[in-house]
């Protein structure tokens, strides 16, 4: 075999990897997706499952590819990206939504493909070969995110009850249960619309160093496109249903009005990030929404232990998923050409 055919098969191998990583992120972040309209009742998971997936896939006609740029382009200055940079980017991040994923854990799969891209950078070049604008903005949103579904879920509650103080609780219900197919529908939308471009951008970064695309390209090759947002279509489809509970009743028990507050915020913030093309973490997003939503019911609604364990998963993600990353960038030297 020669060189070029080598260098061919090492990132076609990368490429699957990738979109590997990317149906484990549909399938991990489904919970994120489906739990409050599962948890309530106005869908069964089988249900649910199918609904959250086409409005993934979906979302490839919404957005601009404005987080896979962000991604591809705005993270690591050009020429550092190889193919055991990406190779220890994806392990690390893989790594990460494994264990998470077994303890049932919500944490962010986009911050692992974030910490992983540091880590492999970091253990080839040094910190100076990060582009900083890339790495602050989405560092910022790990905080703002949330606070931001936050505060929509908790105004969006208040707003309602406003609105149906006046109204029979039965009513409310029947009405709330049809709304909360739309919420549902956009926040999986809005879902589709960052995550998949987290993936598409990882592989475009690829194709960019392995010379299979150009730099000045404005968009990624189309057949990389589609195998993303499929591929996350795939994995909601096959759901995360060990996140499931901890999402849907463990933090707070919802109502289909609660529901549709915590999906209408959450979705509100998806679509701002991925028009500013900031790679946010889903799990953040709805998490602070339904946390917004149970605390305007009153405090003690909230299971804050619950919470803060899960904002323990956020603050250790990307450290955490950068050291694995950069101990299999030294191993991909030795393993891969």
């Amino acid at each position: 075999m020669t060189t070029a055919q080598t260098a061919f098969w090492v990132v076609a191998l990368l490429v699957v990897l990738a979109v590997a990583f990317d149906f484990m992120n549909g399938f991990h972040d489904a919970a994120n997706a489906i739990a409050t309209v599962v948890s309530t009742g106005v869908l069964k998971p089988q249900q649910a499952i199918v609904f959250a997936a086409f409005f993934n896939v979906l979302a490839i006609a919404i957005f601009h590819l404005n987080v896979a740029a962000t991604v591809g382009k705005g993270i690591v200055m050009p020429g550092v990206v190889d193919h055991h940079v990406v190779f220890g980017a994806l392990i690390g991040a893989i790594f990460w939504n494994v264990v998470t994923w077994w303890y049932g854990i919500p944490s962010s799969s986009s911050h692992a493909l974030i910490g992983g891209i540091v880590g492999a950078v970091i253990a080839k070049a040094g910190a100076s070969q990060l582009i900083a604008a890339g790495i602050w903005k989405t560092v910022l949103f790990i905080f703002l995110s949330p606070l931001l579904g936050f505060l929509l879920g908790s105004l969006l509650m208040v707003l309602v009850a406003n609105l149906c103080r006046r109204t029979s609780p039965l009513r409310v219900d029947n009405l709330f249960r049809r709304l909360q197919l739309v919420s549902a529908g956009l926040y999986s939308l809005g879902h589709g619309g960052n995550d998949a471009q987290k993936t598409i951008g990882i592989i475009w970064m690829l194709l960019i160093a392995s010379g299979y695309a150009s730099g000045t390209d404005k968009l990624p090759p189309s057949w990389v496109i589609w195998a993303c947002y499929l591929a996350i279509g795939a994995g909601t489809m096959f759901g995360g249903w060990r996140i499931v509970k901890t999402m849907g009743q463990k933090i707070t028990k919802l109502k289909p009005v609660g529901g549709f507050c915590a999906e209408a915020g959450g979705a509100i913030t998806l679509f701002l990030a991925t028009a500013l093309g900031v790679p946010v973490s889903t799990t953040h997003t709805i998490t602070g929404a339904i946390v917004g939503v149970g605390s305007v019911q009153r405090a003690s609604a909230v299971r804050w232990g619950v919470a803060g364990n899960i904002v323990w998963a956020w603050i250790f993600t990307i450290p955490a998923s950068a050291f694995v990353a950069g101990v299999f960038y030294w191993i991909g030297l030795a393993v891969l050409p």
